[in-house]
C-alpha cells in the first residue's frame, strides 16, 4: 500500500495530480502544469515536497571508516557542516545508488538516499558495516522540502536568520530555525539551481510548507511536482538511478569520477570498478536535430551500428530543446557526432553535445 506524506493534504487542496511513485503518493504536477513549474524554478522559485527521500544515520568512532569502505567517495578530510556526493557500488562495480553525506561531526554522518532505493540501500550498507558504529533509519520520523530557484534566499530571509542559512553549496547548518520551527538546512537540491533542502519532524512540515509558500508569493514561489522534478535535473544533466546509473553500470562510465576516489584504500565496489578498465563507454549529451522526442532506454545507432542506449530524454521547456542523455561505445563520444535513435520504430536524427545542458550563471 503506498504511503503518504504529511504534505499529503496539503497536495490536494493545491489541486496537486497525484501518483504512486517509490512507495508513495506523492503530485506529479500542480494545476500551473510542468512547464510553468519548471519555468518557475530557473527564473523564480519553486516548492518540492521530497519527504519520500531515505535518511540514515551512522554514528560511533568507526563511523568515518565505515562511510569510507562501503561508499566511493573519500571522506577523510571533509569537514563538520559540509555535504559529499558519492555513489554507493556493489561487489561487480556497478552502482547501487548515489547518495549525499552530511557530517555533522567526527563521530556522526547523515546519509540521504533515494526513495526508491532506501530499503535496498538500508540492507546494503547494513552488509558492510564494522566495529564501534551505529545504524538508524530515521526516514519514517523525517520531512524534507526543496526550495528551488533564484529567489530562495531572499524567501528564506523572510522567515530565518542568516545564521541558519547556507553560505557555501554543499554546505549545512544542523541547528536551523525557519520561525519556530527546528530543522536541518543545506545548500543543496536536484534542479541545476541555487536552493536548499530543509529536514524536519513530521509533525511541522505542514506549517513550514504554508510558511514559505506565504512568504515567497512576492517572489514568485510556486508548489512543484515530480514531473518538474525529472526535466529540471534531466537538463541540468543530473544522474538519476535507474537511468544513468544501476547495478551493471560502472560509476566511471556514467561521468561520476569525481566521486570515485580509486587511490583510497579498498572500497566496495573497487575491484570491479578496476576489473572494467580502461572504461569502453561513457554518458554524453544528445541534441534532436531531426523530428521527434526522444526518451528513456532506446537504442542508439551510427550507420546502421548499434552503439548504446539512451537512460533521459524528453524536451527540456527553458533550453527549448528536445535532449537526451545516452550512455554509447566510446569511439562515437566526440562531440558533434552525428546519430539515430529508434524511437518507437522510427529513426530520429541527433548529434552528441556537452553536458550539461544547462547551467546556471553564478
Amino acid at each position: 500500500m503506498d504511503l503518504k506524506t504529511a504534505l499529503y493534504d496539503r497536495h490536494l487542496k493545491s489541486d496537486g495530480k497525484m501518483v504512486p511513485f517509490a512507495g508513495y503518493i506523492l503530485p506529479v504536477q500542480y494545476k500551473s502544469g510542468v512547464i510553468e513549474e519548471h519555468m518557475a524554478v530557473r527564473q523564480k522559485a519553486g516548492l518540492f515536497d521530497v519527504s519520500h527521500m531515505g535518511e540514515v544515520l551512522l554514528s560511533g568512532k568507526d563511523a568515518l571508516s565505515n562511510i569510507n569502505y562501503i561508499f566511493t567517495n573519500d571522506f577523510t578530510n571533509m569537514k563538520p557542516g559540509k555535504v559529499r556526493y558519492s555513489p554507493m557500488c556493489n561487489e561487480s562495480g556497478g552502482v547501487v545508488d548515489d547518495l549525499l553525506v552530511y557530517k555533522i561531526n567526527d563521530e556522526k554522518f547523515l546519509v540521504v538516499v533515494n526513495a526508491s532505493n532506501r530499503h535496498k540501500d538500508v540492507e546494503h550498507i547494513k552488509k558492510y558495516l564494522f566495529g564501534d558504529v551505529n545504524f538508524k533509519d530515521i526516514s519514517d520520523d523525517i520531512s524534507q522540502l526543496a526550495i528551488q530557484g533564484p529567489n530562495s534566499e531572499k524567501i528564506l530571509l523572510k522567515l530565518a536568520q542568516q545564521e541558519s542559512i547556507p553560505q557555501g553549496y554543499y554546505s549545512f547548518v544542523e541547528k536551523a530555525k525557519v520561525s519556530s520551527i527546528d530543522c536541518l538546512i543545506s545548500r543543496t537540491g536536484y534542479t541545476g539551481e541555487d536552493g536548499f533542502e530543509i529536514y524536519m519532524k513530521n509533525e511541522d512540515a505542514p506549517k513550514m510548507w504554508d510558511m514559505l509558500l506565504k512568504a515567497g508569493e512576492e517572489y514568485g514561489l510556486i508548489p512543484c511536482g515530480l514531473g518538474a522534478r525529472d526535466t529540471l535535473r534531466l537538463e541540468a544533466a543530473m544522474p538519476l538511478y535507474g537511468h544513468e546509473m544501476d547495478d551493471t553500470i560502472s560509476p566511471l562510465e556514467t561521468g561520476l569520477d569525481f566521486g570515485v576516489k580509486m587511490d583510497k584504500a579498498d572500497f566496495v565496489g573497487k575491484k570491479g570498478i578496476e576489473y572494467k578498465l580502461p572504461v569502453k563507454r561513457k554518458r554524453v549529451g544528445l541534441k534532436v536535430t531531426g523530428r521527434g522526442i526522444i526518451r528513456e532506454h532506446q537504442k542508439v545507432y551510427a550507420n546502421d551500428k548499434e552503439i548504446g542506449f539512451t537512460t533521459s530524454g524528453t524536451y527540456c521547456p527553458f533550453i527549448g530543446e528536445g535532449i537526451a542523455m545516452a550512455i554509447l561505445d566510446l569511439e562515437f563520444t566526440s562531440l558533434d557526432t552525428k546519430l539515430q535513435v529508434d524511437v518507437r520504430g522510427r529513426m530520429v536524427d541527433a548529434k552528441v553535445i556537452n553536458l550539461p545542458f544547462y547551467k546556471r550563471s553564478n
